[in-house]
């Protein structure tokens, strides 16, 4: 799985950040850092974090 966060869309909520902390996370106050590619059994989380976002900025797509 990938992960990508359009970070012009971002208005750092940070709901991705409590539904998959291992993968999304806040340097500083607003900076969102993330794992472009997470270990596989995050899976269901970050699934949750894409759609806990209200703007629709982590968008999923498969690892080739």
């Amino acid at each position: 799985m990938k992960v990508l966060v359009d970070l012009n869309r971002c208005q750092s909520y940070g709901q991705c950040v409590f539904a998959a902390p291992g993968v999304f996370r806040f340097r500083g106050e607003e900076s969102l850092e993330y794992d472009h590619v997470p270990d596989e059994t995050a899976a269901p989380e970050v699934r949750r974090a894409a759609l806990a976002c209200p703007v629709g900025a982590v968008t999923l797509g498969e690892d080739r």
